[in-house]
């Protein structure tokens, strides 16, 4: 094996507590009384729902960007928010590319990068990845995101053409990620996989993802723990 790729949201960092400490200051510089959580959680329920309409066909290639911003659009008004200016709503926009990676996320990244080539294999447009990268400081050796396949995961293309990108073999490329369909898609395109466990992504009821439920290669705590588990 000479490659690590990532799932980032949710694998490396932790969006929903960094993008609501966002919304929150962002309430109480303008007075409001919103139940972001609610917001989050509606904001957040835009994403799946985009991607799929791009990977149907319905929609032409969309960024993570348009589709928040497409969200954002109806949800302001729907929860009171009013008076945002455009550069407003854009910087809110680009609370993704804003997210503070978990405490184990960059020293471990640095740990496995002394063994493996590693970079990030995300549902991310490219230039929110390098953003977040520079942001969150993950040592990554390249960027490679869903809009390199011009489609979005778990369709098959994307992996494998993160696999050619990196002139490898698909049993070559380990991908990693907290999220066990992402980790299906890939093994189903011959890749080796480890499932990192992020129970409190989704907050403190999270009960999605709590343990693999695939034959995994690696199961492991965190990213420190994933570099134990490839050093032997």
């Amino acid at each position: 094996m000479q490659a690590l790729l990532f799932d980032v949201y949710g694998t490396v960092v932790d969006w929903r507590a960094s993008v609501l400490d966002e919304l929150r200051a962002l309430g109480r510089a303008r007075s409001l009384a919103v139940d972001w959580e609610a917001f989050l959680a509606a904001w957040k329920g835009c994403y799946t729902p985009g991607l799929e309409r791009v990977n149907r066909g319905e929609v032409p290639w969309m960024t993570v960007e348009q589709i928040y911003h497409e969200g954002l659009a109806r949800l302001l008004p729907e929860h009171g928010v009013t008076g945002l200016s455009d550069a407003d709503v854009e910087h809110l926009v680009r609370v993704w590319w804003r997210l503070r990676p978990w405490p184990d996320a960059v020293p471990g990244l640095a740990r496995l990068r002394t063994r493996h080539v590693i970079g990030p294999l995300s549902n991310a447009s490219f230039a929110g990845m390098v953003r977040l990268a520079r942001f969150a400081g993950l040592p990554w050796d390249c960027i490679i995101t869903a809009e390199n396949a011009g489609l979005y995961k778990p369709r098959p293309e994307v992996y494998r053409t993160a696999v050619s990108l990196l002139g490898l073999n698909p049993g070559q490329v380990m991908l990693v990620a907290a999220h066990n369909y992402d980790l299906r898609a890939a093994q189903a395109e011959g890749m080796p996989t480890a499932f990192v466990p992020r129970p409190t992504e989704y907050g403190p009821r999270q009960a999605t993802d709590l343990v693999p439920d695939g034959a995994w290669d690696v199961v492991a705590q965190d990213f420190l723990d994933l570099a134990r588990a490839l050093e032997t």
